[in-house]
């Protein structure tokens, strides 16, 4: 089992650059896929980005952040990262955090078993 605490999050003005923290517990970290999530009022949650296992040599992300966004692991550390870049009111939401057992990578929200407690991002025009 993994928990996951995420930080990082607060208030940027369109075009800024944020850094999202996923801490992990556990001694087998490294064998979880890792993603980020979103979600904004009144829609459902969406996926951003996954990173897959051991040395995250595979990375997935949504159309919407391609190009912009980062997804990056320190297995040393138990850690997943979210660099946030050119940042639009769009992507104003709450940030989670995921952790996936699984062998074959999902995109889809049903796919993770471990989930934090999510931090806000919220980017103002």
């Amino acid at each position: 089992q993994v928990q996951l605490v995420e930080s990082g999050g607060g208030s940027v003005q369109a075009g800024g650059s944020m850094r999202l923290s996923c801490a992990a517990s556990g001694r087998t970290f490294s064998s979880y896929a890792m993603g980020w999530f979103r979600q904004a009022p009144g829609k459902e949650r969406e996926f951003v980005s996954r990173v897959s296992r051991r040395t995250g040599g595979v990375t997935n992300y949504a159309d919407s952040v391609k190009g912009r966004f980062t997804i990056s692991r320190d297995n040393a550390k138990n850690m997943v990262y979210l660099q946030m870049n050119s940042l639009t009111p769009e992507d104003t939401a709450v940030y989670y955090c995921a952790a996936d057992a699984g062998i074959v990578a999902g995109t889809t929200p049903d796919r993770y078993q471990y989930w934090g407690q999510g931090t806000q991002v919220t980017v103002s025009s």
